[in-house]
């Protein structure tokens, strides 16, 4: 059996609930969606939380202003990101087709419509100098494990448009 051949980026948190302020939860480990990415057999490389690793998980709520002022914490996000897109060419490098990346609307650092996130400002930057694409579909504020709503037919729009 041959891998299909695709890859995805998503923020940390899609497959990570753990990751997210104590009480905003929105799933009890991972999004439901990861798991129809992963049967359909696209290949999914997991972008790093800065919040939990600069903060860790007892972290206070902060917005983008806060995140953005705080000490070196852009450079910590180009650092991390760096061996992402390493991975994402290496694929590509492989024949795979990378579709995009999934974020989290409103969110200080992985928004990218509106007021987009730190991390995010940075990682469309290094796709930009990578020449990599910047397709993307962000995952609502009212998605939840009990309430899915109609992103499941933006996901595949993005899957198909990718």
């Amino acid at each position: 059996m041959q891998p299909e051949k695709k890859l995805v980026a998503v923020s940390h948190c899609i497959l990570n609930q753990n990751a997210v302020i104590h009480g905003w939860e929105r799933a009890r480990g991972a999004f439901p969606f990861a798991i129809e990415l992963l049967s359909r057999g696209i290949a999914i490389i997991q972008l790093p939380c800065p919040e939990f690793l600069v903060l860790g998980g007892n972290r206070p709520p902060m917005s983008y202003e806060e995140y953005s002022e705080l000490p070196d914490f852009r450079q910590k996000c180009q650092v991390m990101l760096q061996p992402m897109i390493q991975q994402i060419q290496a694929y590509q490098a492989e024949n795979y087709h990378y579709l995009g990346v999934i974020g989290i609307n409103e969110s200080p650092n992985c928004s990218i419509s509106g007021q987009r996130g730190v991390l995010m400002e940075e990682f469309f930057a290094k796709c930009q100098e990578a020449q990599l694409s910047t397709n993307y579909l962000e995952v609502p504020t009212w998605y939840s494990e009990q309430d899915q709503g109609a992103f499941h037919d933006q996901l595949q729009l993005f899957l198909e448009r990718g």
